[in-house]
């Protein structure tokens, strides 16, 4: 669990989107897209300081295999899971050449969000709760985001075969 908890880490997280960015940006070129990836991770984290100060709850006092400061709801860690994978998952679904190829990358980044987050509440460092608003705020900006990058995609094909 604490294998979990690390890859869902603001510092892996961190050094895994310098190494997306780096290589979206340099050989791949798709600018558009690493706006996407900063726009979701971005908002996520902000979006997340802003509920915690909002609610200010208290994290669990009993049973914890880990120590954890600040205020518990919801969960970063969850969060920024949510947020990175899902962008990492929707960049790599729109690129990849089949149908099974797709699945296959949408399962894992579920299963690995998933499991960060149980592993939250495993530790003792979240209430369900927690895991579970920390998915729900940050999926919401991730679709918000993936409607409004998909939007602007249309109407520029649209400007374009005009």
């Amino acid at each position: 669990m604490k294998l979990f908890t690390l890859s869902g880490s603001f510092e892996v997280l961190a050094c895994l989107s310098i190494v997306i960015l780096l290589y979206s940006c340099i050989w791949l070129r798709h600018r558009l897209e690493i706006l996407l990836f900063i726009t979701i991770l971005g908002g996520s984290i902000l979006l997340n300081l802003l509920l915690k100060l909002a609610f200010h709850r208290d994290r669990p006092s009993l049973h914890r295999l880990i120590e954890e400061t600040g205020f518990s709801f919801p969960s970063g860690h969850s969060m920024q899971a949510f947020a990175f994978y899902a962008a990492l998952t929707f960049l790599l679904w729109r690129h990849m050449p089949n149908k099974y190829a797709r699945a296959s990358v949408g399962v894992l980044g579920a299963l690995l969000t998933v499991c960060i987050g149980l592993s939250r509440i495993y530790l003792g460092v979240h209430y369900p709760s927690d895991v579970v608003g920390g998915f729900l705020a940050s999926g919401s900006w991730f679709a918000l985001c993936v409607w409004c990058f998909q939007w602007y995609n249309q109407e520029r094909q649209s400007r374009d075969t005009e």
